[in-house]
């Protein structure tokens, strides 16, 4: 089953529909992850425990350009 997460991206160009990105694990208190597409591309909002990602690499599916930036939307195999 597929997993779909958006990561806000700050500038265009740096990754591209169809290819694979590597994902970086970050941990905050309370038990809070955030995820990053390396390297330092994009950063994912926070998820608590039970939504933690356990894929380490996923499929860039969508970028869209929105008011406050740029949004890639990656799909993973979990």
């Amino acid at each position: 089953m597929a997993r779909l997460m958006k990561f806000k991206m700050e500038r265009p160009g740096q990754v591209e529909v169809g290819q694979v990105v590597d994902i970086r694990e970050g941990y905050l208190p309370n038990s809070v992850f955030y995820y990053v597409i390396e390297p330092a591309v994009a950063m994912s909002g926070n998820f608590p425990l039970g939504e933690r990602l356990f894929a380490q690499t996923g499929t860039v599916t969508e970028i869209t350009e929105e008011p406050r930036g740029f949004y890639v939307t990656v799909s993973f195999e979990e």
